[in-house]
């Protein structure tokens, strides 16, 4: 099985601060295995990645595929083992396909609308071109602030009439994680893994 590992651009742990620049690969070989931690514990103590499942969850500025020596324990959104080495960066994750990414989903939650806010699909359709280089930061930065400002407008006004039930926020709870799931799957579907 794979494990992916995502690290803060400058190769530290997002929460835990630890540097992993030593232990990354340098040329098309893993890298050294780290230190073997001998008592496990999730959130605390151990190696934690996670599943290609997982992704969405841990996103960071860089993603590495991991091994570990031995099985690592599961939990609910992460792993957890006591030896770890980065086997190589994933290299699909880039600027490029984040910005890809964000368009589609925000391409799939402007389809739940039956009538989408025209500032909205264009500032999705400024920032698709920004990301293939067909459009400028000042368009991007003109689309974006265009689009927050008709945002406001909408949920101001619908703060105004809402009147939401439980049947309502089970319905939502259903329809966000399966958003989800269909995110995860494009997110890998875009990276390759």
């Amino acid at each position: 099985m794979k494990y992916y590992k995502c690290l803060t651009a400058d190769n530290l742990g997002p929460y835990s601060d630890f540097d992993f620049t030593p232990y990354l690969p340098t040329d098309d070989s893993p890298g050294p295995w780290l230190p073997e931690v001998e008592r496990l514990e999730f959130c605390k103590s151990g190696y934690h990645a996670c599943t290609r499942e997982k992704l969405l969850d841990w996103l960071n500025a860089e993603m590495w595929e991991v091994e570990y020596k031995n099985d690592p324990e599961h939990g609910n959104d992460k792993v957890n083992g006591s030896c770890i080495r980065f086997v190589r960066r994933v290299d699909t994750w880039n600027d490029k396909n984040a910005r890809l990414f964000a368009v589609w989903c925000a391409r799939e939650a402007l389809a739940l609308f039956d009538s989408p806010d025209p500032l909205s699909i264009a500032a999705v359709d400024v920032a698709e071109r920004y990301a293939n280089g067909e459009a400028t930061i000042e368009e991007l930065a003109a689309a974006r602030a265009a689009a927050r400002a008709a945002a406001r407008d909408a949920a101001r006004d619908a703060a105004m009439a809402a009147a939401w039930d439980v049947a309502w926020a089970a319905a939502r709870a259903a329809a966000w994680a399966a958003a989800r799931a269909a995110q995860n799957k494009k997110l890998c579907e875009m990276l390759g893994i």
